[in-house]
Parts: structure tokens; sequence; C-alpha cells
């Protein structure tokens, strides 16, 4: 895997505000993939005191966005669904690895696995996304 951004993946992030604000690091690209990071912080959990679902959704979402988008076409969800396997606690460090399941030219298929610190799965996001036909500039 290369140690260099994909350039979009860079503008993306650039221009994502919430992914900045979650602290997501890109560690790995290439067309199709991505490997993100980021810490868990007090102000990202829940009434029980963890990470809140909605946050690794988020997480999930940004990788499932930067893989799709990676090859130059703009890409969209369409659809996505995440299981939760392990609690997320504050301090954790969450990885989202991509993998391309389906690369057609309208549609997209990508299933994002979400490891903590200790390699535990935590969640399984799957995402479909859509294929608009225009390139990222």
């Amino acid at each position: 895997m290369s140690k260099e951004i994909n350039p979009v993946i860079s503008q993306m992030l650039s221009n994502d505000p919430f992914s900045q604000w979650m602290g997501v690091e890109v560690l790995e690209s290439e067309p199709g993939y991505c490997r993100i990071s980021m810490k868990i912080r007090d102000e990202m959990t829940n009434g029980f005191g963890v990470c809140h679902g909605g946050i690794t959704f988020s997480f999930a979402d940004s990788a499932l966005a930067f893989a799709s988008n990676s090859r130059g076409s703009v890409s969209l969800a369409l659809e996505n669904n995440i299981n939760y396997t392990k609690k997320v606690s504050v301090g954790d460090v969450l990885i989202a690895e991509t993998e391309e399941l389906q690369n057609g030219r309208t549609i997209g298929v990508y299933k994002v696995r979400v490891t903590n610190q200790d390699k535990d799965l935590v969640a399984e996001f799957r995402g479909t996304v859509y294929r608009t036909g225009k390139q990222h500039e």
C-alpha cells in the first residue's frame, strides 16, 4: 500500500469539517481503498459514557466516501448499514479499512471494518454508492 495519500482523498478531507472535527487521519490509500484512524474523545460519548454509535457510523461513512471517490468519479452514498460488535470507549483509537466489493460504472459496493487499537472488531459497515459520471476536479 502506498503511504502517499490519493489527491482526491486529500482534497475531500480538506473540505470536510466534520471528518476534521472527528480527527480523521488518512493512513493509506490506493484506488478503491483507504485506511483511516481517529481517537475517541469525551465529546463523542453518549449518555452511557461510551462512544455514540453515530460517531462510529460517521467514521465508517468517511472511509466509504474516501475509498469510493478515490478513482476520480464523484460517488454518493445510496444505502449504508452497520453492525456494532464491541463497545468503544474514550481514548480508543479506531481504524477503518475499506474493501471494494464491486467497482461498477454506476454502482460501487464497499465493506468497511472498524477495529480498535487492540485490533478488536468494533463495527462492520457496508455501503453502496452511485457513481454520478462526473469527475473530481
